[in-house]
């Protein structure tokens, strides 16, 4: 279809979905309507099949977990016209309802700003009329977790504060890559994967130039690790979203535009709601590190040295034409995870890890300078707050074996003393703010220090 009729479409719908417990398979229906008629789309998700068939009150709980991931999963095919109206199919709770909404606008938050499409914060999805039938109650908080791996650090520290306390997780990707499946084998625990196929149509009209960006994947990723934990009988979903996602990474015509939105404590507590009201679950989802700093977190990893060899936190690297490469030692992200790496390792272990030592090398230095905040914003990456970064800096400019590296003292003569004396007071290494956390998933946190 071409761009100047997919600019014209007023609306999108929801128009099916269905799932064969045979196999697994979901099919969500979407639809894109206007003047000029319609562009459909089928996305296909794949859950891991139980070994046992799974009991009436699973199957029916699992139904209800799926209309959401229905209308959440649609954010990726409303980007490519973001029409004014959002036709939900069928009546939702108030919290459901909250949910979907959000996801829409400030998930959509960056995309917006980027597209220069101001409606899409404003928009208010239009609900069929009728009665919401309640959800029954589903109680599975006493079985195992399923935790959410992605190959970084943030979850290999979720998932050994879960097995050093005796909790048995389980490791979950969707769509596991190379590095996922080397990080679930470095943890010798058996894992369970999704897979979700995006409708290829989608990515024709984005190489067509149909309008692309940003969307709230952790939502849709999320929904899907909550599915897959009810049929295959295990407990709560545990993701490692730490404090610092929940800060924005600037203001635009009075919204909040947060990269990292899905990932922070208001999207996690809208997710929570909506599953206790539309599929009854008493606990279903948490983030283990929403309490910590990412500087806290990376102090945590460097006790698990068992994974220096496939751990990676650079989305990049996935793209590059080395199947086998873990960093590009390029990105916001790269420089971020060394910054916060390097304070609590050995300078030969974190340039191990990365392959390459990116605090001597001066080319980076324009692009600390943005996560330092001495230059533009907080890039649009999934990093951590500034006082992080410069906290982090302080400590490395206290050690002998980094105080003369080229980007240390490069930094540490740019950053302004009114972030020095932030520094200094700062609470990084404190536990605090708002969380979901149950209290023996807590206690299994605070006995890592």
């Amino acid at each position: 279809m071409p761009n100047d009729q997919l600019r014209r479409m007023d609306a999108f719908t929801f128009p099916s979905y269905s799932f064969d417990l045979a196999t697994g398979e979901a099919l969500f229906d979407y639809a894109l309507t206007g003047p000029d008629g319609e562009q459909r789309f089928t996305e296909v998700i794949t859950l891991p099949l139980p070994a046992e068939p799974p009991s009436d009150a699973t199957v029916a709980t699992l139904g209800r977990v799926l209309e959401l991931l229905h209308v959440v999963a649609g954010v990726s095919y409303y980007k490519a016209a973001a029409p004014p109206r959002l036709v939900l199919p069928a009546p939702l709770g108030p919290a459901a309802a909250e949910l979907v909404t959000a996801v829409y606008t400030l998930g959509l938050a960056e995309y917006a700003y980027r597209n220069q499409l101001p409606h899409v914060l404003e928009l208010t999805p239009q609900l069929p009329a009728g009665t919401v039938t309640p959800a029954r109650e589903y109680d599975n908080s006493h079985l195992r977790p399923l935790s959410a791996v992605g190959g970084g650090k943030d979850s290999i520290v979720s998932l050994e504060a879960l097995r050093r306390a005796g909790l048995d997780p389980v490791p979950f990707s969707v769509n596991p890559n190379h590095v996922i499946v080397s990080v679930n084998e470095a943890s010798g625990l058996a894992p369970l994967a999704a897979r979700r196929r995006i409708d290829p149509v989608l990515f024709d009209l984005n190489a067509a130039g149909a309008r692309n960006g940003h969307i709230p994947v952790t939502a849709i990723n999320s929904l899907i690790a909550v599915a897959t934990a009810v049929l295959n009988g295990l407990g709560p979903v545990v993701m490692s979203n730490e404090r610092s996602a929940s800060d924005p990474n600037l203001l635009w015509n009075g919204h909040e535009i947060n990269h990292q939105w899905s990932k922070g404590v208001e999207a996690e507590g809208l997710l929570r709601a909506a599953l206790a009201e539309h599929a009854g679950l008493t606990e279903p989802y948490f983030s283990l590190l929403r309490s910590l700093s990412e500087l806290h977190i990376a102090r945590l990893f460097a006790a698990f040295d068992r994974y220096d060899d496939v751990v990676t936190s650079c989305n990049a690297a996935f793209k590059l034409r080395d199947a086998s490469a873990r960093w590009c030692r390029d990105c916001p992200k790269c420089r971020f995870v060394f910054l916060a790496m390097a304070p609590f390792m050995p300078r030969e272990r974190v340039t191990h890890i990365f392959g390459g030592d990116l605090l001597a090398d001066e080319s980076q230095i324009p692009g600390y300078r943005e996560l330092l905040g001495v230059d533009g914003h907080k890039p649009f990456e999934c990093v951590g707050e500034v006082e992080e970064s410069v906290v982090a800096l302080s400590l490395l400019a206290e050690q002998e074996q980094w105080r003369d590296a080229p980007v240390v003292r490069a930094l540490v003569d740019a950053v302004p003393q009114s972030a020095w004396s932030a520094a200094a007071s700062s609470d990084v290494f404190t536990p605090g703010g708002p969380h979901h956390v149950p209290a023996p998933y807590a206690k299994a946190l605070a006995a890592l220090g």
